[in-house]
């Protein structure tokens, strides 16, 4: 149940409680995901539901690439197999960039935007300005879906048309602002220019970075503004508190840090692509999903009294693909690459140019410094995991960026 300060009493519990509920509800979603899903009854033949019994476990399942679904669904249209509800109980069918498509459900807080929206203070009977797009993608879908289990009703704005959204909002007078902070910005400072003056109290932002900058301008207005970290298939991942200190993993999802490329988690506190599994979700159940998407967990609870974990937020991509001699090389390449010699604690593919010629160098944390043997036989498989010959440098074990890069291409193409 809601109090005024958290949406229901699961955001306050002890650590290990949620540790162990959510690590039982996992077990289920796998069996579940197994059973009804063409995709991940293949994906996962060889695993037991009831043997991933912690995260360990669950790190040794294979992950599922957000850029792998553009070649994935054509083989088996509109989803590729990773519905486990059929189509007669689905909702809507969206498209977004790739193209990829998800879909939804009657579900009451289907995408589970409703817990951060409540963080950023939306209430019971407030209007919510939704200025998401409703337009094919989810986006408008994801937030009004939230509004609407909370209790409050939405004027669906979409992208666009600013005059006549302010307009509307100067008879409205909404209470809430749902969307991008740029179109916020753009909406303010039209208001003023129309001499209207903008109703709003909260902002619950999304879709692109939050400078400081620019919050301290909307919040200058009087307006509490905060930011939510989701995505089109997965919904809500993790969203701020008044609290201001990182972001707070959604109660629906486990959430872990790997190393791009692969499915190793990183350390407590390194920078990693967010790979994300749903917990509650029993139409589209994505397990050990991987957004692209790089972040970090912090270290402690927030001071606002939720304990779940927190991640940074969004901290860039972790697509680092990039072209090489004319040929693409991709993180899960120097992945392989790497995997192949138990030696390398940590690798970086740093790309260069010198006189118009590319060129690569993978450098290798090795303890004791490596060997001529050692290097040519990490060459050896550059070349084949990678299709393109590359050099090796040998460096100091901890000297690397603990930035989450595992290729760096430093290329100047002035």
């Amino acid at each position: 149940m809601a109090n005024d300060e958290h949406y229901d009493d699961l955001e306050t519990r002890d650590p290990q409680e949620r540790e162990a509920d959510n690590l039982e509800r996992l077990q289920s979603q796998i069996a579940h995901a197994k059973e009804k899903s063409g995709f991940f009854g293949k994906l996962f033949a060889d695993f037991e539901a009831a043997d991933i019994t912690d995260r360990a476990a669950l790190a040794k399942l294979p992950v599922t690439r957000k850029s792998d679904l553009i070649e994935i669904q054509p083989q088996d249209p509109p989803f590729g197999g990773l519905n486990a509800w059929p189509m007669e109980k689905l909702w809507h069918v969206f498209q977004s960039p790739g193209p990829i498509y998800e879909c939804d459900a009657d579900v009451k807080n289907y995408w589970r935007f409703a817990r951060g929206m409540w963080a950023a203070g939306v209430r019971p009977g407030m209007i919510v300005h939704n200025t998401f797009s409703y337009h094919m993608t989810p986006a408008g879908t994801l937030i009004e879906s939230g509004a609407r289990a909370i209790g409050c009703p939405v004027f669906p704005g979409g992208v666009g048309n600013t005059e006549m959204q302010i307009e509307a909002t100067a008879r409205l007078k909404p209470a809430v602002y749902a969307g991008t902070p740029s179109f916020l910005n753009i909406i303010l400072d039209k208001s003023d220019e129309m001499g209207v003056t903008p109703s709003y109290s909260v902002a619950s932002v999304g879709g692109e970075p939050l400078p400081v900058s620019v919050r301290t301008k909307i919040e200058d207005r009087g307006i509490t503004c905060l930011q939510g970290y989701g995505t089109a298939e997965l919904g809500q991942v993790a969203y701020e508190s008044k609290a201001k200190e990182g972001m707070i993993i959604d109660e629906g999802v486990l959430v872990e840090i790997v190393e791009p490329g692969t499915g190793n988690p990183v350390a407590e506190g390194e920078v990693g692509e967010v790979v994300v599994t749903h917990l509650v979700n029993q139409a589209y159940p994505l397990i050990r999903f991987a957004t692209g998407d790089l972040s970090a967990i912090m270290d402690g609870a927030s001071p606002c009294g939720r304990t779940n974990a927190r991640i940074k937020g969004w901290m860039g991509r972790a697509d680092q693909t990039t072209k090489v001699r004319g040929m693409f090389v991709h993180p899960p390449q120097v992945g392989q690459a790497v995997g192949r010699h138990p030696e390398i604690k940590k690798a970086r593919l740093v790309i260069d140019q010198a006189d118009g010629r590319d060129s690569m160098v993978l450098k290798c944390e090795v303890e004791g410094g490596g060997s001529d043997d050692l290097a040519t036989a990490i060459a050896g498989s550059i070349q084949t995991c990678c299709k393109l010959r590359g050099e090796v440098e040998f460096v100091e074990p901890g000297s690397l960026p603990e930035d989450g890069k595992v290729i760096d291409d430093i290329r100047t193409f002035d």
